[in-house]
């Protein structure tokens, strides 16, 4: 649903993108592994054109290329981006923060006003969704970081996008709460087919949930194939010839004690509760 060609961005004499050519399917959960400088995070901003290429195109199915200003509001309304640094307002409550992902489908005018009971039923919704519906009236400031970043993928989901990106969304995070926040933001993907483009460094993290991998090396893709056909000889190429980082191993390591019981009271998407 999401064409990539020929795409390269260049920061000064820096080249950060080198003639990237992908698509990317509908209801697909994409991980992108690299080293940092890989080009991992200039891709992901290039798709919802947070960052504009200096050559080559993107183009989504329905809408057309990026590069009118029309197509691409239409784009980044069904887009919803989770951060590595949550990007959220710590003076508002997790409620107001999430309510801001309705604001690409409101009017200028009509933006000035209080929330419209359809948007407040969303958001709320969406706070129930990541389990943080009692939480709604508290200050972002006054939460966890594993908290916040609940709030954050709330905050996208209020978009109701059809695209989820996110950028490191557990590199801050410890093992466990980490394991937590990527099997709540893949199990909400999965109830609502959503696609999900994600980078990582925690390559655990990427063979228990991604589906699909591309390596990045050097502004280059290197690896794009399923999660299962990953080696470590694929591994070496996507990091240089070296290993990968001791942090990402540390951080992976304690993860195959991590059950999948740890997540289960984490309150799913109910179609029936959604407005609009």
């Amino acid at each position: 649903m999401i064409h990539v060609s020929g795409l390269s961005v260049e920061y000064g004499t820096l080249l950060a993108l080198d003639s990237v050519t992908l698509s990317f399917r509908q209801g697909e959960f994409t991980v992108l592994l690299g080293r940092s400088g890989a080009g991992k995070s200039t891709l992901l901003r290039c798709l919802n054109y947070l960052q504009r290429p200096t050559r080559g195109t993107v183009e989504v199915d329905g809408i057309g290329p990026l590069s009118d200003k029309r197509n691409l509001r239409r784009h980044r309304r069904q887009t919803g981006t989770v951060f590595q640094l949550h990007h959220l307002l710590g003076c508002r409550t997790a409620l107001q923060n999430v309510l801001c992902g309705r604001l690409g489908h409101c009017s200028l005018v009509r933006s000035l006003f209080p929330p419209a009971k359809a948007d407040m039923d969303i958001a709320l919704t969406c706070l129930e969704w990541v389990g943080l519906l009692d939480k709604a009236g508290t200050r972002v400031d006054q939460l966890s970081g594993g908290e916040r970043q609940r709030v954050g993928i709330a905050r996208a989901l209020c978009q109701q996008p059809t695209v989820i990106l996110a950028d490191e969304p557990v590199a801050s995070l410890d093992p466990v709460t980490g394991e937590s926040i990527m099997a709540l933001l893949c199990r909400i993907c999965r109830k609502q087919s959503l696609t999900l483009i994600m980078s990582l460094h925690q390559l655990e993290f990427a063979h228990r949930h991604g589906e699909r991998i591309i390596g990045l090396s050097q502004g280059r893709i290197v690896f794009d194939g399923p999660a299962s056909r990953l080696t470590d000889g694929d591994l070496q190429t996507i990091y240089g010839g070296d290993s990968p980082s001791e942090d990402a191993e540390r951080s992976s390591r304690p993860l195959s004690r991590v059950s999948e019981s740890a997540t289960e009271g984490i309150p799913l998407y109910d179609e029936a509760k959604v407005v609009g």
